[in-house]
């Protein structure tokens, strides 16, 4: 293989791995962050309680696992940046025929604050919906395999701080010592309804 071929072939496999999204988004794209970490974490959970105060009625729910992960560049190595991901579980039992009106009410939320919809699963047993906020957040519904709602929102890399604190915000229901996601089993008269069509 010739010199020219081979520095070729280097470049578009270089540019295919960036192109499938190798790279974290962040300063190695040569974007200065906005925010760091802890903001980052505190802004997560404030779309998370935007997104469950717009549905009504409303939902019972927990909180997930939180995690903050450290970012590395196409080398494998530190960038001083990092990312956290926030989660929270409708405990609420969202019956099937009242799952695309939940799904529908969100998707239009977020359309209407300015995120860009990056794509929706119709799947009928477990569809979600992807989204990015102008800050770059990454906020995404998914309906598990058993029917739980959970919501989760993701930040791009963002500066290190130091321990990220776990969200402030009260849940409305009681922490369940049981494997997450925890089953949703609480009624609610309109979203575990099973309307009848005559």
């Amino acid at each position: 293989m010739s010199s020219l071929l081979r520095s070729v072939t280097v470049i578009l496999l270089f540019m295919t791995v960036v192109g499938c999204g190798a790279l974290p988004s962040g300063p190695s794209e040569g974007r200065k962050p906005t925010m760091d970490m802890r903001q980052g974490a505190e802004q997560a959970d404030t779309l998370l309680q935007q997104t469950l105060r717009s549905i009504a009625p409303p939902l019972r729910w927990n909180h997930g696992p939180s995690n903050d992960i450290a970012c590395s560049n196409i080398l494998g190595k530190a960038t001083g940046t990092g990312t956290v991901k926030r989660r929270i579980a409708i405990l609420t039992k969202v019956s099937a025929e009242r799952r695309g009106s939940l799904l529908g009410i969100v998707e239009r939320n977020w359309r209407n604050w300015g995120y860009k919809i990056n794509g929706v699963n119709p799947d009928k047993e477990m569809p979600a919906i992807f989204a990015t906020t102008p800050d770059d957040l990454q906020i995404t519904l998914q309906v598990g395999a058993t029917g739980q709602f959970i919501f989760s929102a993701g930040t791009p890399c963002l500066t290190q701080t130091g321990n990220i604190p776990d969200p402030t915000t009260t849940p409305n229901t009681p922490q369940r010592d049981v494997p997450y996601p925890a089953p949703a089993d609480i009624h609610d008269d309109f979203w575990s309804a099973t309307p009848t069509h005559t």
